[in-house]
């Protein structure tokens, strides 16, 4: 007998307008769980961005320069990789079934017997509006909107019933309609509408460049077309059109307008960026490094041998949260908890890890003020007394920095302790030179030396000199600077000093 797979399944999944902080829980949930993701251009690059490194991923909408795929090959895919298995996401600009041919795509996969499920998304329709200040309703002003595709067949005419339209005196959305605007504009006012009524049109909305011109059915088309308007675009025609500036909301947040790249393991603590994009950046997670725990049996017995002995040292300094995690994970492997620590001070190199200590109930007792190797080493050199004796629990990578300043008092002595390795992670790097190309990347974030060098070690030839990176530490920005790129250091590892620095 031939190999029998389990027939996979397919989600029909609405990625909203752009900002990852649109998706909807199960939509999330389904990008964790995929096999396969099948997208459009029109989804996010926060969306994709943070989707895992090692899933199949098929790109088939159309960019600048490149045909995407025909419906009837989108359908075949779909189709073939669910028949092979999978778990197929089909992520979807916006919702599926609002002028996304996901009914189409429901039909063929009804017609090869796959298995599948609808998830809606947030539509553009509503939501680029309202990023924008415009409300589509207002009990003031109109109860009801009409939502219209501008894109129509090839070869075929317009249709849109303008006449129709007006009549209804709502709120009018244009989806798909940037290269159709002056029709549309004009199609509404042989239709019988005011050219004085308001009129917008919305490019890029949720997203860091976001734009928005408010003018009159008359004049909105010119308008655009000074301002080079170009897709994505949401076109909104009525009266709610004049609220735009008194609601708008958005541009006004700190960090408006700003694209970062934040380059650390996506394994780690999540709060940068999502206090970055409170603050109203678009951020994109692209790890340039991961950390991974210590595997070669010499080095594992080591560790072992150590843990025997921790009555030997009397403070133990840690140089990431990520080490504390891996220090307390090894303790309990080898047979021993906290209390083996009991006789202990502890060091850390910043407030992060400090918080991860916290989190075990230990106070650390060493913390710099400048959250680099460089200010930790002065510090426990400066404070410590005669023979001291130091546990440095720390990658298998860590900088020399530290260790130097060490022994700039030679009554300490010390012993590294590789609790994990840092390894580069190459397997973003055409996401992350598409990022990096469209020119809309407006600062990347550095939280370490190696995050610079596995950066270059992805993008490869790259002209350098127009990267903004935004550092933590000297260390970080030096080896920034060597690449060729322009900096900024913040003193801090906290987001309000990365902010400051942006």
């Amino acid at each position: 007998m031939g190999d029998v797979r389990e027939a996979g399944k397919v989600w029909l999944v609405g990625a909203g307008p752009g900002s990852c902080e649109l998706l909807t829980v199960k939509a999330e949930r389904l990008l964790r769980e995929g096999d396969c993701i099948v997208y459009d251009r029109l989804v996010g690059d926060e969306v994709l961005s943070m989707i895992s490194a090692g899933k199949k991923m098929i790109g088939v909408g159309k960019s600048a320069g490149k045909h995407g795929a025909p419906q009837e090959e989108i359908n075949r895919i779909l189709i073939r990789e669910a028949k092979l298995g999978k778990k197929v996401v089909r992520l979807k600009g916006g919702d599926p079934f609002l002028f996304g041919r996901g009914g189409e795509e429901a039909e063929a996969l009804c017609r090869a017997g796959i298995s599948f499920e609808v998830v809606p998304g947030i539509s553009s329709s509503l939501s680029v509006p309202a990023y924008n200040g415009i409300p589509v309703t207002h009990r003031d002003y109109v109860s009801d909107v009409h939502i219209v595709t501008g894109h129509h067949r090839a070869g075929k005419s317009q249709t849109i019933p303008y006449e129709a339209l007006v009549k209804t005196q709502g709120t009018l959305i244009f989806l798909m309609g940037v290269s159709a605007l002056e029709d549309i504009m004009k199609g509404l006012e042989h239709g019988g509408m005011d050219k004085n009524t308001p009129a917008a049109i919305l490019e890029q909305g949720t997203t860091a460049r976001q734009r928005r011109i408010v003018a009159t059915v008359g004049t909105l088309a010119k308008a655009a077309r000074k301002r080079q308007i170009k897709a994505p675009s949401t076109i909104v025609v009525g009266e709610v059109c004049a609220l735009a500036e008194q609601f708008a909301w958005y541009h006004k947040l700190p960090l408006f307008g700003e694209k970062l790249i934040v380059t650390r393991p996506k394994e780690r603590d999540t709060r940068l960026q999502e206090r970055l994009r409170e603050m109203g950046a678009e951020v994109l997670t692209v790890p340039t490094i991961r950390t991974v725990p210590i595997q070669d049996e010499g080095r594992l017995k080591e560790i072992e041998a150590e843990m025997k002995e921790l009555f030997k040292y009397q403070v133990l300094v840690f140089t990431s949260p990520y080490g504390v995690e891996r220090f307390f994970e090894l303790l309990l492997e080898n047979g021993r908890d906290v209390r083996a620590l009991s006789h202990m001070r502890f060091a850390a190199i910043g407030g992060g890890t400090a918080e991860e200590l916290r989190k075990r109930g230990i106070q650390a007792d060493y913390v710099p003020e400048h959250y680099d190797g460089i200010s930790l080493g002065k510090l426990l050199a400066g404070k410590l007394t005669d023979g001291t004796r130091l546990l440095l629990a720390r990658s298998s990578r860590g900088g020399a920095e530290l260790l130097q300043e060490i022994e700039r008092n030679p009554k300490l002595s010390y012993r590294e302790l590789a609790v994990y390795d840092t390894e580069f992670s190459m397997e973003r790097g055409e996401m992350l030179r598409s990022f990096m190309e469209n020119g809309s990347v407006t600062g990347v974030i550095f939280t370490s030396s190696s995050t610079v060098e596995g950066f270059c070690r992805m993008l490869g030839d790259f002209p350098y000199e127009t990267v903004r990176a935004v550092c933590i530490g000297e260390k970080t920005q030096q080896a920034a600077i060597e690449a060729g790129m322009q900096t900024d250091v913040a003193k801090n590892a906290t987001v309000e000093a990365l902010a400051a620095c942006v």
